[in-house]
């Protein structure tokens, strides 16, 4: 039996409530025919698998458990009937995230990964595909997920070893660093990448029987997960490490205050760190400072000319207010004017830049950022043809001049 299912996404839809706008129409014209399907006023939703805190006592821990056990049975039985030689595939797409002194995690995600796990499923692989549409009503002008992930699933082998957190730690590592590239390069939308990643990190952590902690308890998913974003933020800090020194110190001094006003001290401090200053940066046009007080310049009063320098900050900058002004021609012609050597990095760098206004909340500079990596594609398909009609156009009029 092959098995492939979009599970229930914790307390995202209540489908049985929606059912209801269709049923009560149904039910006037179907109730004589399938009497038995339409004998209930409206859908039954006291079994729908969701953690919907009203349907128990208003208790999140009830709603938790409930949609847990619900799982974790739906899988066992999904194992058990599973082939070896066929794996299961299920699809799942869920943003919402919460936080502890541990770091961050995802209750849906936990949820999902302890069910499929604890009923001894690996997970061998993980393809992020587009499949939600950006014009319904719960993308429009959001940061919603682009994406679904198509977790594969396999039999975990009976033989599977336990392991130290050590060793698991260095194994994520490097496969995460082998994975968040791959996933840049594909265009993950960034809103997606932290979803996407769980894959390749969970597909070390559930192939073994189990990771032991230094008291010799394993390791939680819960825990999994906390390291596996923390694994996503170093990769991208660690890629700014060879930013040039404006950039460095702009993109700290925005994650710190985004384009809000700070003290002089302060901004010349983490300046003189990155080693520039306050000075050299505004004489750029990347800051204002004025009677003591620093702040970034925004976008849309930036110049329009690219900087042959290589300040990385500026053309991340330019391109999304260009996207966001002008569309897809306005980033493209941007794009060809920047130096060849900045154009990746700048996608890169605004992946960095979404992820830190996504954390701090800032829904409306993250949308501009995931708005400008979804659309790079596009953006670079237009910069090429633009370049090749340039071309053209110059062999023509060589050729004229010619004559």
């Amino acid at each position: 039996m092959m098995v492939s299912t979009d599970p229930p996404y914790y307390d995202n839809i209540g489908y049985a409530d929606l059912s209801d706008f269709f049923y009560v129409w149904m039910r006037r014209s179907l109730k004589k025919i399938y009497p038995d399907l339409f004998r209930t006023m409206l859908v039954p939703k006291a079994e729908e698998l969701i953690a919907t805190p009203y349907r128990h006592h208003n208790s999140k821990e009830e709603a938790k458990v409930f949609f847990e056990e619900g799982m974790s049975r739906t899988c066992e039985q999904i194992f058990k009937y599973a082939r070896e030689d066929v794996p299961v595939t299920i699809y799942y797409a869920y943003k919402q995230s919460d936080a502890d002194v541990n770091g961050t995690a995802s209750s849906g995600w936990e949820t999902m990964l302890n069910a499929i796990i604890h009923a001894g499923f690996s997970i061998t692989g993980t393809w992020p595909m587009r499949t939600e549409m950006s014009n319904r009503q719960v993308a429009s002008g959001t940061n919603a997920l682009a994406s679904s992930i198509v977790l594969v699933c396999r039999k975990r082998q009976e033989e599977a070893p336990e392991i130290q957190r050590r060793q698991f730690m260095m194994e994520l590592r490097r496969t995460m660093r082998n994975a968040l590239p791959k996933l840049q390069e594909s265009n993950i939308a960034p809103v997606d990448m932290a979803q996407s990643a769980i894959g390749p990190g969970m597909a070390v952590f559930s192939k073994y029987k189990g990771i032991l902690e230094s008291d010799g308890t394993k390791m939680s998913v819960r825990t999994a997960l906390q390291l596996i974003n923390k694994e996503i933020d170093a990769f991208f800090n660690e890629q700014g490490e060879d930013y040039d020194a404006v950039t460095r110190f702009c993109v700290d001094l925005y994650s710190q205050y985004g384009f809000n006003d700070v003290k002089f001290g302060e901004a010349d401090t983490l300046a003189r760190a990155k080693n520039t200053s306050v000075g050299y940066v505004e004489s750029q046009g990347d800051v204002d400072s004025a009677k003591g007080i620093v702040h970034l310049v925004d976008r849309k009063d930036l110049t329009k000319e690219v900087d042959p320098s290589g300040n990385l900050w500026r053309v991340a900058q330019q391109l999304t207010r260009a996207m966001a002004d002008e569309g897809i021609e306005g980033a493209a012609t941007l794009y060809n004017k920047a130096l060849p050597a900045l154009q990746d990095k700048v996608r890169d760098l605004v992946y960095r830049l979404f992820s830190i206004a996504d954390q701090k909340g800032w829904n409306n500079e993250a949308f501009a950022y995931n708005t400008l990596i979804q659309s790079w594609p596009d953006i670079v398909d237009r910069a090429a043809r633009m370049k090749t009609a340039v071309a053209a156009e110059k062999l023509f009029d060589d050729a004229l001049m010619a004559k």
